[in-house]
């Protein structure tokens, strides 16, 4: 299929250069005025191409959906891409265009001495040839997520411009504040009657995560007795020793820097202790639901242990879930895994099952009912000056859309339920 790929390439261009970085101290809804800048003009590109489009003032995001256009019964499909950067600048984004990309070093910044190395990055070479997309060192170029929203409007517009491309009905969502994960969390999935989704979010062709970790986060308080240290003898509580005797106590090998693939952790990220008060702030992540679950009933019972020491309960815990593993859900559905398999096999990938070691628009979704793997958008580099993608790569996401749904239709009559791994 031929794509338009100056079209691809400069909505891109045109929709990295709005300043749509997300605010975690923000109240506001989408959480900084960029963001629904880019929604808006995201549903007018939208209702260019002849789409039904709106943007939803309470949730902040744009929806279209595109109707069906064939005889079979068919459910529909749901793709999405957040709109929102990360935390690094993202003021007066300079994207540049390197044509026939020869492979070796970018010079982004001669004034500034900044270079996107070839050899530091050796992913690069895979892109000889393409139109590579940079910043100019000074900010993120944005391909998270631009370059997934990119490609979803290349793959419309081409739907668009061959109404004889079969399909069945389509939703699209473009959502804010994703990198602080807020977004999904307010959206309306009565706006979105899908059987299912994609999020179109990092990683290269070929790859797809249909499991995410368990996610929650654990607080605790201790509560100490200071007195003078000369008199302390019976009396003082100290709740710094307490803090460090809970921190020793967690499982040594269970931590962020010695984990990997499916291997779950607790993180204190916080510690903050006087004799009188401490205060612990950890992260407990696992893709195994029990797992996840022990390792909340360890803290509980170190926890019940300490208190028992003491005349009064002095260590409190709490815990706030964050998200789930999207895996439970997907797995009892492998159609929805599998028709993404089965189409990057058409397209020639080697297909990548990989373990998404935290969590995306996907989780919430999955949480309203909507199960959500996420697929790729080809960039690389993601939050920093040195991000690039490549119109090319972005085209292989619109291909890699339409062959989706191309697919949901030749297997209308039979389904590939292959259970997952």
């Amino acid at each position: 299929m031929e794509l338009d790929q100056r079209y691809i390439e400069d909505c891109f261009i045109k929709y990295a250069k709005v300043d749509t970085r997300s605010d975690v101290s923000s109240k506001h809804v989408p959480t900084t005025p960029g963001q629904k800048k880019l929604a808006l003009i995201v549903c007018d590109d939208l209702k260019k191409l002849g789409f039904e489009a709106w943007y939803n003032e309470k949730t902040a995001f744009t929806i279209a959906r595109i109707p069906s256009n064939t005889e079979k019964n068919l459910s529909s499909i749901g793709f999405i891409a957040h709109l929102d950067t990360a935390d690094f600048n993202s003021e007066n984004v300079c994207p540049i265009v390197h044509p026939d990309y020869d492979g070796g070093d970018v010079v982004l910044n001669e004034d500034l001495g900044i270079v996107l190395s070839s050899k530091e990055f050796p992913d690069l070479k895979k892109f000889k040839g393409q139109r590579l997309i940079t910043t100019d060192g000074t900010t993120l170029l944005g391909a998270d997520d631009k370059a997934g929203v990119a490609g979803l409007l290349g793959a419309v517009k081409y739907l668009k411009e061959h109404p004889d491309f079969e399909h069945g009905a389509l939703y699209l969502a473009f959502g804010p504040d994703e990198e602080i994960g807020r977004g999904a969390k307010r959206f309306d999935e009565t706006e979105f009657p899908v059987e299912f989704a994609y999020t179109l979010d990092n990683g290269q062709p070929g790859e797809i995560e249909y499991e995410t970790f368990n996610a929650a986060w654990a607080q605790i308080e201790v509560e100490g007795t200071a007195v003078h240290p000369g008199d302390a003898y019976g009396l003082m509580v100290n709740a710094t020793l307490i803090a460090n005797e809970i921190v020793s106590a967690l499982p040594q090998d269970e931590v962020p820097e010695k984990s990997k693939d499916h291997e779950g952790f607790i993180l204190v990220n916080e510690f903050d202790a006087t004799v009188d008060h401490a205060y612990l702030s950890m992260i407990i992540r696992d893709f195994d639901t029990e797992k996840f679950f022990a390792k909340q009933e360890f803290l509980k019972e170190l926890v019940s242990k300490i208190n028992a020491r003491y005349d009064k309960p002095r260590v409190t815990l709490k815990f706030t879930e964050q998200y789930r593993n999207i895996g439970d859900t997907i797995k009892k559905n492998p159609y929805i895994v599998n028709l993404a398999i089965d189409s990057y096999k058409r397209l020639g990938f080697e297909v990548k099952i990989v373990p998404f070691r935290g969590g995306t628009d996907g989780n919430f979704f999955t949480q309203k009912g909507i199960p959500t793997p996420n697929l790729f958008n080809g960039g690389n580099n993601f939050h920093g000056q040195y991000e690039y993608v490549t119109t090319e790569a972005m085209a292989t996401v619109s291909k890699t859309i339409l062959t989706i749904v191309e697919e949901h239709v030749l297997q209308s009559q039979s389904r590939n339920m292959t259970p997952l791994p």
